[in-house]
């Protein structure tokens, strides 16, 4: 691999959970990535330093499940982190992330699936992630499972239902990003999601046996969908650009715009 112009590995973990916005964004700036489908057996990286960051994504399954996956790749998110290559989380992602740090994962309360909304529990490093953001934002989410924060970890978003929602952890100078939250959901995405019974069994199981305070059903979700999306992916934006700070100088100089399989 040219050492020059290292890409961005993305761990994906399910068909119907791709990169989404954070692979827009990654074509908008003309950096180079690779998409590693684990779900399809791709194997996980050996070398963290292989690459200029990791992003690890989202899925139905939990961090806890004994899928032969999980193992290496909370190895290799142990590795980048001590090795200066910055890793964001999504979700799933994010929860692998606390738990390759020492951080558990168990299950919420109850499931968020749907827009809602986060306070700002630490403004200094809101505004560092998020610009200047006054109040709540809405994200969207999909999940059932939280974690604990690792040591020397800073979260700085929070929820009524779920208090870790995105967390910092710094080391060597590199910033590490873990969200319980979607910020990559496209439309398509959210449509894909809402519209599967597969995927809409948990809302209806959810309010079977909690009531549902915090699920949408799919109209609710696709309720001023692109505006949703649009407002979100401007956040989306500055935790990217923000995060890539640590992985530009390890990325080289120069960027294709094409996916390297």
């Amino acid at each position: 691999m040219n050492a020059t112009r290292r890409p961005v590995a993305i761990l994906q973990h399910h068909g119907d959970v791709g990169p989404g916005f954070f692979e827009d964004w990654l074509r908008q700036h003309r950096i180079d990535y690779r998409l590693l489908r684990l779900d399809e057996g791709e194997a996980v990286p050996a070398a963290a330093d292989d690459f200029a960051g990791i992003c690890s994504l989202g899925g139905p399954m939990s961090a806890n499940d004994p899928l032969p996956w999980v193992g290496p790749e909370l190895e290799l998110l142990r590795a980048a982190v001590a090795a200066g290559v910055p890793v964001i989380g999504h979700c799933l992602g994010g929860q692998l992330l606390a738990k390759a740090l020492g951080g558990r994962v168990e299950r919420n309360p109850v499931k968020e699936i749907g827009w809602g909304r986060v306070a700002i529990a630490q403004p200094q490093l809101a505004r560092e992630w998020l610009g200047a953001v006054a109040g709540e934002i809405e994200v969207f989410q999909w999940h059932g499972d939280t974690f604990t924060l690792p040591s020397r970890a800073t979260n700085f978003l929070t929820s009524r239902w779920c208090a870790q929602q995105a967390f910092v952890v710094e080391h060597a100078g590199v910033a590490h990003i873990g969200m319980q939250f979607h910020c990559e959901a496209t439309p398509a995405i959210v449509r894909l999601w809402s519209g599967d019974e597969t995927w809409y069994d948990e809302v209806q199981a959810e309010r079977a046996a909690t009531g549902g305070p915090a699920v949408q059903d799919a109209a609710q979700m696709r309720e001023d969908l692109e505006l949703r999306c649009a407002a979100m992916h401007v956040l989306s934006a500055r935790i990217y650009a923000r995060w890539w700070r640590g992985a530009a100088p390890r990325a080289g100089a120069e960027h294709a715009a094409h996916a390297i399989r």
